[in-house]
């Protein structure tokens, strides 16, 4: 895709995204509702257009990271009356699984491709060209766009129809937040039992960068137990055992420093499960 590209929503993640695509050989239109956002990126090279029409009149390819629901549909339901047939929308703002689907079929009846790409990585990983994209929608209209999304994310996956991208976003940011909460309550026991909470998040930072974090365990397909002879059973009924016991461990440090702990309760509950490896199977 040569012709021109636009990008509609300036804040944080797309500002960097829009500094990226600064330069594509059709053109880069911008628009914000905010004129100061588009005056770095004008400044830069690109062209800022006074409104969506002015925007869709150059652009065939239109990337769209607007606050919510209801400012997706707006912009998107706007853009597809105004595209041309075989023009791209692309979606990188988190929004509900129906949106997308509806907004997709919306603009089929046009001629125009409306894909959910929404995105991991946060500003820093735009601005190095970094993110991690999820794509739904048609497959011959990702493949078109996919050079545009080259220009900012590293890794990019076409997950299937219109609401793909979105249902895998929302479970990456389940255990990107679920791990803040635990990541808090680590910190509430750390601190309460007198360890110095820098040295610590050193430490985590260190580790999961050699272990991968929760993705070490995210290797199959699906999240049946592992079958008896399946050769990796051992290895992660190994972990459960050791998660176990640190797990214990720590509850117990909990309770005699009067620390509640509900992650840690739940996620002992929990983890022979999350692991594959149940303790019914491994009895029986």
């Amino acid at each position: 895709m040569t012709t021109g590209v636009g990008l509609v929503g300036l804040g944080n993640i797309g500002s960097a995204m829009a500094q990226r695509l600064v330069g594509w050989p059709g053109g880069l239109t911008v628009y914000d509702i905010r004129p100061e956002a588009m005056r770095p990126l004008v400044a830069a090279g690109a062209r800022a257009a006074a409104d969506l029409t002015d925007l869709a009149s150059t652009a065939t390819m239109v990337s769209v990271i607007v606050l919510d629901d209801a400012q997706v549909r707006a912009v998107v339901g706007e853009l597809i009356t105004m595209m041309p047939v075989g023009g791209v929308i692309a979606i990188h703002s988190t929004i509900d699984v129906d949106t997308a689907p509806e907004l997709a079929a919306a603009g089929a009846s046009r001629g125009v491709h409306v894909l959910d790409v929404p995105v991991s990585g946060g500003a820093v990983g735009a601005a190095a060209g970094r993110l991690a994209a999820m794509v739904g929608g048609d497959r011959d209209a990702y493949e078109r766009a996919k050079p545009v999304f080259s220009q900012w994310a590293e890794l990019i996956v076409h997950l299937g129809p219109a609401g793909a991208g979105t249902r895998a976003k929302l479970a990456r940011m389940l255990l990107t937040f679920v791990g803040f909460a635990a990541a808090g309550e680590a910190q509430r026991l750390a601190e309460a039992a007198g360890v110095d909470l820098a040295k610590l998040a050193a430490v985590v930072r260190h580790s999961d960068g050699i272990t991968g974090g929760p993705s070490a365990v995210m290797i199959r397909g699906t999240t049946a137990p592992y079958p008896p002879d399946d050769p990796l059973r051992p290895i992660f009924e190994h972990s459960r055992g050791l998660g176990e016991k640190d797990l214990s461990l720590a509850l117990a440090l909990g309770d005699t420093l009067g620390v509640e702990l509900p992650f840690a309760r739940l996620g002992l509950d929990r983890l022979a499960t999350a692991l594959g490896v149940p303790h019914e199977l491994s009895e029986g």
